[in-house]
């Protein structure tokens, strides 16, 4: 999954709510209920004392109420160190010590609540073994192991429901991604230069009128794409890219200077799709759409240690005030999204004048995804 880094990183838990709490409170209140009540009707109450019965049922309430002071710890524990991702084992052999010590503790706690409720209640009195002989400790071990597996259970469906809605949000802004490519590309300016060129082609040079026409029909359907795929290689990317330049070259009428310097390692990094043509887009219509003579627009793609860096250059008038496009921002709402970085778009002014668009992502490819999962 493409956020799978930004969720390791941030080693988020969930702790209790209100609601939580109070749901703690009702369970283990009814379980000392039905416990009670089950007692007092036990055919062989005749037999016992009524001190002594008195006894048993307030060391009842007092054993379910401490488990439910011990449940709130024991919940968040397993949502602070989660068994899901890495250190499987030693967390649950953590869980394992910690559960042995809770029920040790809770069972020399008990015996002693019982001792104190029913001091000399005659032949009823017994005197418990040491804790870890009689393995008097191993009912409330089983009552601790019921409480982690809440616990466990809790985390995973909170987890698996946080990434269900970054799912849905990671679609929906891959959606108007989409929608902002196309606004763009239908912009009657776009289109009206563009069909004009094309128009001028077709008696002087058909095969050209040909061609235009099919790079917009290629870019316009690759924006219709029903597909759902939030990262594609580079490479593609870049293909789509260099279909939109095209037709912007048409819309500059020759005015429109791209060069692209791609390593080639970093062609098979996988990028969020549709990511470029907002920033290709933020530079011609805020930089090289303010000059009047010639653009120049330059893309350079390389890998610095960890991560891919994408940088668009054009030689505009300078990065200044109110010069970035919704399509920008949004574009740095969804790297956030993905990737959990703040600054994953930056833009600076370029040394010899103009604006530098950068764009640092985590690198990873299809394989390497594919060996990590």
């Amino acid at each position: 999954m493409a956020n799978s880094t930004a969720d390791t990183s941030r080693r988020e838990y969930y702790p209790l709510r209100a609601a939580d709490l109070l749901a703690i409170g009702l369970f283990w209140g009814f379980l000392a209920v039905i416990s009670t009540v089950g007692r007092e009707l036990d055919p062989r109450i005749p037999g016992i004392p009524p001190r002594v019965m008195s006894a048993v049922v307030s060391a009842t309430y007092i054993e379910y109420a401490l488990w439910a002071i011990f449940t709130i710890p024991i919940l968040w524990f397993t949502s602070r160190y989660s068994i899901e991702g890495g250190r499987r084992w030693g967390r649950l052999m953590l869980f394992l010590a910690l559960g042995i010590g809770v029920a040790v503790f809770m069972d020399a706690l008990l015996v002693q609540v019982r001792e104190t409720l029913m001091a000399n209640p005659g032949r009823f009195r017994r005197r418990p073994p040491p804790p870890l002989v009689g393995l008097g400790f191993l009912d409330d071990l089983m009552v601790y192991f019921a409480v982690l597996g809440a616990g466990v259970a809790r985390d995973y469906f909170l987890r698996y429901r946080m990434r269900l809605e970054e799912t849905v949000l990671l679609q929906a802004q891959l959606a108007q991604a989409r929608v902002d490519a196309l606004r763009t590309q239908l912009n009657p300016h776009f289109l009206f230069n563009t069909l004009n060129a094309i128009s001028a082609l077709v008696e002087r040079d058909p095969k050209g009128a040909r061609r235009m026409i099919a790079r917009l029909s290629d870019l316009l359907r690759y924006t219709l794409d029903e597909s759902t795929d939030q990262e594609v290689p580079l490479h593609k990317e870049l293909d789509v890219l260099e279909e939109y330049i095209e037709l912007m070259q048409i819309r500059f009428q020759g005015k429109l200077d791209v060069a692209m310097h791609v390593e080639e390692g970093a062609r098979d990094a996988l990028v969020p799709n549709l990511i470029l043509q907002p920033i290709v887009e933020n530079a011609l219509k805020h930089g090289i759409g303010q000059l009047t003579g010639g653009g120049r627009l330059t893309l350079d793609a390389r890998r610095t240690g960890d991560d891919l860096v994408v940088s668009v250059t054009d030689n505009g008038p300078g990065p200044g005030g109110g010069d970035e496009g919704v399509g920008l921002r949004n574009t740095k709402e969804r790297l956030r999204e993905l990737y959990g970085r703040a600054n994953a778009v930056t833009l600076r002014a370029a040394p010899n004048g103009g604006t530098v668009a950068e764009v640092a992502l985590p690198f990873h490819t299809v394989v390497a995804r594919a060996a990590a999962s």
